[in-house]
C-alpha cells in the first residue's frame, strides 16, 4: 500500500467515524447565536430611534444663535444623529473645516458602533448551507459505505441513512436564510440611519457656516 492510499485509507476513516450528527449540533448551536445576536441588535435599534422632538429643538436653538443652547437640548440622548449633531455643535467654536472633521469622525464611530455584529449574520447565512452540505456529503460517504458491505436487505437502512443525511443541508439552508433576511433589513436600517445624521449634520453645519447677518435676518 503506497503513502497515498494510506492516507486515503485514514481520511475516510476519519470521515466515517465523524458522521453527519455534529455538524447538526454546530448549526444548532450557530442558529441559537445568531438568534441572540438578532434580539440584541433590534433592542438596540429600538433604544437608538432619533429624538425628532429633541433634534428639532436644538436646530431652532441653533437658529436663534446659540449652538450651547442647542447642545442642551440633545443632552443624553441616544440615537447616531444626536450623536453626529452633539459633536459638531460641541466643536462649534473650532471654525466649519473642523467641524466637518468632527462630524465625519463622528459618523464613522457610530457607525461601526450600529454595525457590531452584524458581520456575524452576513457571514453564517452565506455559509451555513455549506456547513449543511458538508455534514451531507459526510453522510453520504458513510452510507455507501455501509451499503458496500450490506446485504440486499440492509439497503432500506442505508437509503435511510441517506435521507438522514440530506436533512444536513436542509437545516443548514433554514439557519441561512432567516440570517440573511435579518441582515439585510439591519443593514438597511444603518445605512438609513447614516443617511438621517448626515442630512440633520449638513443642516448644522450650514447654520454655523452662515454669517451673523445672515442669522439675524432669518
Amino acid at each position: 500500500m503506497t503513502n497515498n492510499d494510506t492516507i486515503d485509507a485514514q481520511l475516510l476513516d476519519l470521515m466515517l467515524r465523524a458522521g453527519s450528527r455534529w455538524v447538526l449540533w454546530l448549526l444548532l448551536a450557530l442558529s441559537l447565536a445568531a438568534v441572540a445576536v438578532m434580539i440584541d441588535r433590534i433592542w438596540f435599534f429600538i433604544q437608538e430611534r432619533p429624538p425628532r422632538d429633541r433634534l428639532a429643538a436644538a436646530l431652532r436653538a441653533l437658529r436663534d444663535g446659540s449652538a450651547a443652547a442647542a447642545l442642551a437640548k440633545l443632552a443624553g440622548a441616544r440615537s447616531m444623529e444626536a450623536a453626529v449633531v452633539r459633536a459638531c455643535l460641541s466643536h462649534a467654536g473650532d471654525g466649519p473645516a473642523a467641524v466637518e472633521d468632527h462630524k465625519a469622525a463622528a459618523l464613522e464611530t457610530e457607525r461601526m458602533r450600529y454595525e457590531r455584529r452584524l458581520a456575524f449574520l452576513g457571514t453564517l447565512g452565506n455559509n451555513a448551507p455549506f456547513v449543511g452540505l458538508f455534514g451531507t456529503v459526510l453522510g453520504i460517504v458513510r452510507a455507501f459505505h455501509d451499503l458496500a458491505g450490506s446485504s440486499i436487505q440492509g439497503t432500506q437502512a442505508v437509503m435511510a441513512g441517506i435521507a438522514e443525511a440530506l436533512v444536513a443541508t436542509g437545516v443548514g439552508l433554514l439557519v441561512a436564510l432567516p440570517s440573511v433576511a435579518m441582515y439585510n433589513v439591519l443593514v438597511r436600517h444603518v445605512e438609513t440611519a447614516v443617511a438621517g445624521a448626515e442630512a440633520t449634520s449638513r443642516e448644522v453645519i450650514a447654520h454655523l457656516k452662515a454669517p451673523p447677518g445672515a442669522k439675524e435676518a432669518a
